[in-house]
This record gives structure tokens, sequence and C-alpha cells, in this order.
């Protein structure tokens, strides 16, 4: 599974990055940067969960 991020969408609230440090970040403007895009075990968790907590829905998770 991997993750798809709207950086045009992001309102910077910096949910992702908190939640999934080593799979989001974000820029000086506080909009999303994603760093791993195919995250696996424990690091896909909390993808998943960064997604949910997105106020933006700037984020998804992609099925191959």
């Amino acid at each position: 599974m991997s993750i798809l991020v709207q950086a045009d969408a992001c309102v910077g609230a910096g949910q992702c990055a908190l939640v999934a440090p080593d799979v989001f970040d974000q820029d000086d403007n506080g909009i999303v940067l994603l760093l791993e895009p195919d995250p696996q075990g424990p690091d896909l968790d909390a993808a998943i969960r960064a997604v949910r907590l997105c106020p933006a829905r700037a984020i998804a998770l992609a099925k191959p």
C-alpha cells in the first residue's frame, strides 16, 4: 500500500508529522512532505492513522 499526498490541499495542521514522523514532515510553510511513499510495518500503521487524522483529507492510501 502506498501513500499519496495533495500538498495543495494541506492546511498545515501537522497531525501527519506528529503521528508518523518517519513517513511525513512539513516544509517551512507547514505543508506536508512525503518522506516514505511505501511505508511498511509500524510506519504503515502510523501512516494509516495520519490519513484518518488529516483535517483537510490531503493524504490518501493507494492500493496497488
